[in-house]
């Protein structure tokens, strides 16, 4: 690939990310090109001498439609789920054509919207409000573990969603260094690593392998159920889950739970009971060897004809009745 896969907006907004969290930084009055060379998102070919683009800078700065000729199951996925009545309040495609899809813009659209709500105790420095709290770090730190331990060959791509009570986030690949070592921290084994120097050049990620027990300490410091890790494979995957519930309140949200199956249960109980008696009527109205129509089985239980069918078709699954026809001329009969 040339150069020209970047997207130069999202370029030149890292650089001002960089500039801004390392001022007077050396490489400040590099042109582009040389620019993305340090940061490791560019490199010399030796066979042509020409620059040109990484995997890891394809990735971070590149348009999704040109990431994909390299990743084809390339896909970062966010979704909002704040509403049980609706299937998302909130969602964010990198396929979607109106934004770049990269990992960069993705990274900030998705942290913003993380953080938007969550409840972090009012803290002040002097008479300056401090918005930026270990809880705020800490989810910085998952998102970019996210991104950069992902294997971009992997189907089904990343999927963060952000939930009433918590955030999950999921990534194809296993974990390196292993579930064990990764709690314990002091091994820092990325999968991208050159994605992982990006983010640590703009003030993001750790590289001392302590960024998934720091999290869990914001945690616990915040007196919120500790975070799990789970890890599913065929194909690999690793799904990470913060919740902001603390023990309390997770037992009542449990009781909660099951009253509503109870619930549940006792009116399927209900409707169940009277199923079985419909289907029971429509059994004893039917002579041996005489067919019926839908409307003749609607009759008898003072039904419509999509009530009648879908019994028909139960006792036909169940093979105490017989459908012979198609359409509307389908005519039934009880099986002898």
């Amino acid at each position: 690939m040339q150069m020209d896969v970047f997207n130069q907006e999202t370029v030149h907004s890292y650089r001002n990310r960089h500039m801004a969290y390392r001022r007077e930084h050396v490489w400040q009055q590099l042109g582009d090109e040389d620019y993305l060379e340090r940061v490791g998102a560019a490199r010399m070919s030796y066979l042509d001498g020409k620059m040109h683009p990484t995997a890891a800078g394809l990735l971070m700065f590149g348009d999704e439609y040109k990431i994909v000729y390299e990743y084809p199951e390339y896909f970062l996925d966010f979704r909002e789920l704040l509403d049980p009545s609706i299937r998302w309040t909130d969602r964010l495609q990198s396929g979607s054509g109106d934004w770049t899809g990269n990992l960069f813009d993705f990274f900030f659209r998705v942290y913003g919207k993380l953080v938007k709500d969550v409840k972090i105790p009012f803290k002040l420095e002097g008479a300056v409000r401090v918005d930026d709290t270990p809880v705020h770090k800490a989810i910085r730190e998952a998102l970019a573990n996210c991104l950069v331990n992902t294997d971009f060959y992997l189907p089904r791509g990343v999927v963060i969603k952000k939930e009433s009570d918590g955030i999950v986030m999921e990534n194809p690949g296993s974990i390196r260094t292993g579930k064990k070592q990764m709690l314990k921290g002091g091994i820092s084994d990325p999968r991208n690593k050159a994605l992982m120097k990006m983010f640590n050049m703009i003030g993001i990620g750790e590289r001392a392998g302590s960024g998934v027990p720091d999290i869990y300490a914001v945690w616990e410091s915040q007196g919120w159920i500790m975070p799990q890790v789970i890890e599913e494979y065929a194909p690999d995957r690793t799904i990470l889950r913060l919740s902001f519930l603390t023990k309390t309140e997770e037992k009542k949200a449990i009781k909660k739970s099951d009253r509503k199956k109870v619930t549940e249960k006792s009116d399927r109980k209900k409707v169940t009971e009277k199923t079985r008696k419909q289907l029971q009527v429509v059994l004893n109205n039917m002579q041996p060897e005489k067919e019926y129509k839908v409307e003749e089985v609607a009759d008898w239980l003072d039904v419509g004809r999509s009530r009648a069918r879908t019994l028909l078709k139960m006792l036909v699954d169940d093979n105490k009745v017989v459908e012979t026809g198609i359409t509307k001329m389908k005519r039934y009969r009880i099986n002898r």
